[in-house]
This record gives structure tokens, C-alpha cells and sequence, in this order.
């Protein structure tokens, strides 16, 4: 989660836009046509950057996933091939 930079009141311009102010956007590492995530909450509105809700979308995937060696299918010819040759 960001850390709190400070809190700012911002209006709401025509089209339901939202101005964020710019310490924010440069302490999201957000430009202008980048895509962000919001997500409303019981405590409000959240924005988050897109890259850091696909890293937290990652985590969650990974804490469902047992732990695997994965190979590519180039290493298990060649096992298979030394397996019947050696």
C-alpha cells in the first residue's frame, strides 16, 4: 500500500472526473494515459496503479498454487533421450 503522502480535497469536474494531484501521481508513478485500478470500499475510494494491482493479483494467485518445478518441454526430450541412452 502507498504510504500516505498527505490528503488533498478535489473536486468533481464534468463527466464525473477526478483531478489526482500530481505529488500523487508521481508517488503512484501514474502519466497521463495510463490506466489505473479503483476499487470501492466500505472506507471509500481506492486507485492504485495498474502494475501494482497485477502484482497483487499475482500474490494472491501464488498463495493458491502448491510449488512446482517447472520445466520446458526442450529439458524433458533431452532427460527422456539420455534416459534411454545411457
Amino acid at each position: 500500500m502507498v504510504e500516505s503522502v498527505s490528503s488533498q480535497a478535489v473536486k468533481i469536474i464534468d463527466g464525473g472526473k477526478l483531478i489526482i494531484p500530481a505529488a500523487f501521481r508521481r508517488k503512484l508513478g501514474i502519466g497521463i494515459g495510463d490506466t489505473v485500478v479503483v476499487e470501492l470500499t466500505e472506507d471509500g475510494l481506492y486507485v492504485r496503479s495498474l502494475s501494482s494491482a497485477v502484482r497483487q493479483a499475482q500474490a494472491i494467485v501464488r498463495g493458491f498454487l502448491p510449488e512446482v518445478s517447472v520445466t520446458t518441454e526442450e529439458d524433458a526430450v533431452v532427460g527422456d533421450v539420455e534416459d534411454h541412452h545411457g
